[in-house]
């Protein structure tokens, strides 16, 4: 390869990792031209564009942002000699159906690593990973944002991005009341990451250019928490890579995109939701685990559901509704809501599909072995309104909401029927000392 040469590029993304990689990598190295993004996996981002203000000076216009099937026809249209991909938790397999796609068209297919996209903090960094979404790595994080609190240590949390508004305006987020949520206009799904720790009074920071968003952590911290989206990989170099696998998907450690890196990488393996899991398949995953990674700490643990008022439940018709990246690109086909429902004496599970609206009747199509749960979606204002008409409609047919969305569905929206939150929580059954772990592999406490 003649690096003199100037390199057409596509980056394949899902507004998150796509971005950062851009900035990281690409945004200094103007051989690598990228002429466009395409985005999947989270609707209403596409047809977008990449500011020019956050591309720097090699760029001119803003980078359009493309649907993914629109792919090969850009391959074709601006002659790309290189696809990078850039999004998270993608089998294996389908990984390498889109390598063929863009080898097939003549272009090359590339994944960027952690030397070439991590960040280096003046702190020490402690990284919650996973080995798919919806494994329980919030429950983790928030519990040692509080343990590493209750050492005197003042905790920065970084989130992974989640940019599906306007990026130029999303370059720097801080989030340290429900204020704050409502005036940077805050979808459910950044809610539902954001809200627990601030009503556990702790700042979360968030944005586009991580960067800048690790030097505003940095000045209000002793340490960095990252607590990482789906099973993406951390932005930031750690001290202590925290990779939690979810024994309720075994075999999963080891065929989903990164999430099988972060298991190779990790310090410490968390195994996760361990309660309802038979104890012949959590020795069947421990010794996957200390196949692939024999230097690392094992930690079994499980989630922990609790309801705030579990009367109101008992003998009643209920709709559930659950957090929606689970769900959905997730795979799982439940959450804490139906498990609370079922535990605390439902008379009945309402299904919400005969009641679904616009956008949540397509995702319920989409999804269709899910459970009878509500998926809590709200990409955008049209789609929170089709989740509110939906539960207003199923209103008919229910007498509870049993609300296990983590950003608080029943109190974004006005609600025609009485809800019950239902939350989770970790909490650490057998292995090490995992609080005493990190403090010693960060040199704090």
């Amino acid at each position: 390869m003649n690096m003199s040469e100037t390199f057409n590029c596509i980056i394949m993304g899902a507004a998150g990792r796509d971005f950062h990689d851009f900035q990281r990598f690409f945004r200094e190295r103007p051989q690598f031209r990228v002429v466009a993004f395409t985005a999947t996996q989270i609707p209403f981002i596409a047809a977008r564009a990449f500011p020019r203000a956050l591309a720097g000076p090699h760029y001119a216009a803003d980078i359009p942002i493309h649907p993914e099937a629109d792919l090969p026809a850009l391959i074709r249209e601006h002659a790309i000699d290189w696809v990078f991909l850039a999004y998270s938790d993608l089998r294996h397999e389908d990984v390498m159906h889109k390598a063929s796609l863009v080898q097939a068209l003549g272009a090359s297919f590339a994944l960027l690593g952690p030397r070439a996209t991590e960040l280096v903090s003046t702190r020490p960094v402690v990284a919650v990973v996973a080995s798919r979404t919806g494994a329980g790595k919030s429950p983790l994080s928030q519990w040692l944002a509080r343990g590493l609190a209750a050492h005197g240590l003042r905790v920065g949390i970084l989130r992974h991005p989640m940019p599906y508004g306007d990026l130029a305006a999303q370059a720097v987020q801080r989030f340290a009341s429900l204020a704050d949520l409502d005036r940077q206009h805050c979808t459910i799904e950044e809610r539902e990451e954001y809200t627990p720790y601030v009503e556990a009074g702790m700042v979360v920071h968030a944005g586009v250019d991580y960067a800048r968003v690790l030097a505003a952590a940095e000045r209000e911290a002793d340490v960095v928490l990252w607590d990482g989206g789906n099973n993406d990989g951390p932005f930031i170099v750690p001290d202590c890579l925290v990779c939690v696998v979810d024994a309720l998907r075994p075999g999963h450690e080891t065929t989903y995109y990164p999430g099988e890196t972060n298991l190779r990488r990790a310090d410490v393996v968390v195994l996760s939701k361990t309660g309802g899991a038979a104890r012949d398949v959590l020795d069947a995953l421990r010794a996957t685990v200390e196949t692939i990674n024999p230097t690392a700490a094992i930690v079994e643990s499980d989630l922990v559901i609790t309801v705030d008022d579990p009367a109101a439940i008992t003998g009643r018709r209920v709709l559930v509704v659950e957090d929606g990246p689970t769900l959905t690109h997730g795979g799982m086909r439940f959450g804490a809501g139906l498990l609370a429902a079922q535990r605390h004496g439902a008379a009945a599970l309402v299904d919400p599909r005969p009641y679904a609206i616009g956008t949540i009747a397509d995702a319920l199509r989409a999804w269709p072995a899910l459970e009878p749960v509500l998926p809590a979606l709200g990409y955008s204002a049209s789609q929170l309104d089709d989740l509110a008409a939906t539960i207003a409609a199923a209103a008919r047919d229910a007498e509870v909401l049993v609300d296990a969305s983590p950003g608080c569905v029943s109190r974004l929206l006005d609600l025609p029927l009485p809800a019950v939150r239902v939350r989770y929580g970790f909490t650490a059954l057998s292995g090490p000392p995992l609080l005493e772990l990190v403090l010693a592999r960060c040199r704090v406490g």
